[in-house]
């Protein structure tokens, strides 16, 4: 299991419903918390493993590690903020996005039982992350088209460097 790049198409694919909770999902969260364990983020969405499936994970800080399967955003707040965000598909760069404040959001759990959350501050942000990424979405995509392509310059710069 490995992170698929920026310029990955998978990435840009919107995601399907997951049909049944079942050992095979369990299994692939599993996975999915150790890589994001393993490259220290905050969430990884099922689609930045290839499997471009409508679900997503978070762990943030000390904060319970939770999934999220078929979620929906049902509610954000008129107050937005500005804050600077990374992504593990594009590593090494950060910009400032802007987001609504709080979120609620109904999802179903690993063990198959649905719940609504309302959620603020980082947990309501890399949801809404998360969650552009099952619709095909990057970050990047919410800034304007001169910061997004000095964003992609910067990260061409660090891939050559990396190698």
């Amino acid at each position: 299991m490995q992170i698929l790049m920026i310029d990955n198409e998978t990435l840009r694919q919107k995601s399907t419903p997951v049909k049944d909770i079942n050992e095979d999902i369990e299994t692939l969260l599993a996975g999915m918390f150790e890589l994001l364990d393993k490259h220290q983020g905050v969430g990884l969405a099922a689609a930045q493993i290839g499997i471009p499936q409508r679900l997503f994970i978070t762990r943030i800080g000390k904060d319970i590690p939770r999934a999220f399967i078929n979620p929906s955003i049902i509610e954000t707040s008129g107050e937005l903020t500005d804050y600077e965000e990374g992504c593990l598909s594009m590593p090494g760069v950060w910009a400032h996005i802007t987001r609504p404040k709080t979120i609620r959001v109904q999802a179903w759990s690993e063990k198959g039982k649905p719940f609504t959350l309302d959620a603020e501050g980082i947990l309501a942000r890399v949801i809404q992350h998360e969650y552009d990424h099952l619709d095909g979405t990057l970050f990047i995509d919410k800034l304007s088209a001169l910061k997004r392509e000095r964003l992609l310059s910067k990260y061409e710069r660090l891939k050559k460097i990396k190698k």
